[in-house]
């Protein structure tokens, strides 16, 4: 028993880690290549990237382990079905439910750790976001320009574009541009200015501008031939700080102390989700171990595309549970519960066909075997 535990463990352990580090890549570089390109576009600045990157992690960390539990355990167990170790074992007496106390003992310390996530940290990480996302939309016109790359401003109340930048570089510090061109509409007139060099000064009241020197400004207005040219040695324009409006509270950044206190439909909807994170994780372990069986006849990765097919109905039934409570179609009491229990039933009616030694679905349900013997046909 004690070498059946710790060969378990160990390979548990090797799996689960190579999974969560492809996981991590994986998100990272969706993450990562979705910021760049904002900031290629000019939507968020440069130096926004590692930060926004790293908060969005924090925040799928909580479901990126739960998903490697629930595959480590089903990959691992499979592999043992199509290597016929688990013949050993189930002729050394070791029936199926004597694999409930190691997945179990395997699964706790990770659903601690989800758990925690989930109430605590994923909280902080959104209030973060948030914070930092305020702060980047209230910097004034320069904080969010990219060298190369044509940048618009937004004007108050309208979103409409008041100001394009384009400059072709910086200098180490960002305060001193190079080739700058920026084009305003005012009072609808346009007006274009090109310099050879600007930079970045702040007045005595705290204003801040650019300076342009040796420059042209183009004046006009649409659809008509007059325009008016300027040269000028130096020209400062102002740039405005933006004045955010006041946004309601997402519910995502409330402390999980003060959900549990409120009546209110949407705080009880994100108190449910939090909860599910952790619960849905214990029983999505359990669920791998009769859906790791591997028949035979059928190919070595239908039962994957099964139990990956059960993750996403069970993850879509929670979201939409979840919205339902917002709504008020469901009693906050009632919550998420009815899919956590189906999908706990499910898991204990799986463990008694596999106990009893018949496939994971009935005779006129099974279709993976059936999908991979007329499979076999047609190659025959």
């Amino acid at each position: 028993m004690k070498i059946f535990k710790k060969s378990l463990s160990h390979e548990l352990i090797y799996t689960a880690t190579a999974l969560f580090l492809i996981l991590i890549g994986i998100i990272v570089a969706q993450r990562a290549g979705f910021l760049v390109g904002s900031a290629a576009k000019g939507w968020i600045p440069n130096d926004a990237i590692m930060t926004m990157l790293g908060f969005s992690l924090i925040r799928y960390l909580p479901i990126i382990m739960s998903l490697t539990t629930f595959l480590a355990v089903l990959m691992t167990l499979s592999r043992w079905y199509r290597d016929s170790e688990m013949v050993i074992w189930f002729t050394a007496g070791l029936g199926i439910t004597k694999w409930v106390r190691p997945i179990i003992s395997f699964a706790i310390p990770v659903v601690i750790v989800i758990a925690l996530l989930s109430f605590f940290v994923m909280p902080w990480a959104t209030q973060k976001t948030e914070d930092y996302r305020v702060e980047i939309e209230s910097r004034d016109d320069s904080a969010s320009l990219s060298p190369g790359v044509f940048n618009e401003s937004d004007s108050e109340g309208l979103n409409k574009p008041e100001r394009v930048y384009y400059i072709e570089s910086f200098n180490d510090l960002g305060d001193v541009f190079k080739n700058v061109f920026i084009q305003s509409t005012q009072h609808k007139k346009t007006g274009i200015m090109v310099a050879a060099k600007g930079s970045k000064f702040t007045a005595e009241n705290g204003d801040l501008f650019i300076l342009l020197e040796n420059g042209r400004r183009y004046q006009g207005e649409p659809n008509t031939a007059e325009i008016s040219t300027t040269e000028f040695e130096r020209h400062a324009i102002r740039l405005e700080t933006k004045e955010l409006a006041e946004e309601p509270i997402k519910v995502g950044t409330i402390p999980s102390k003060m959900l549990f206190a409120s009546d209110n439909p949407n705080y009880q909807a994100e108190l449910h989700s939090r909860l599910g994170i952790p619960i849905s994780a214990i029983i999505l372990a359990l669920l791998a171990i009769p859906l790791s069986f591997v028949d035979p006849r059928a190919g070595r990765s239908l039962n994957l595309m099964l139990a990956i097919l059960i993750f996403i109905i069970y993850s879509n039934m929670l979201n939409i549970f979840e919205a339902w409570v917002t709504q008020s179609k469901v009693s906050t009491f009632v919550g998420l519960w009815p899919v956590h229990f189906a999908f706990a039933l499910l898991t204990v009616y799986l463990f008694h066909r596999r106990n009893q030694l018949l496939p994971i679905l009935p005779t006129g349900l099974n279709l993976i075997p059936n999908f991979a013997k007329r499979k076999k046909e047609k190659s025959a």
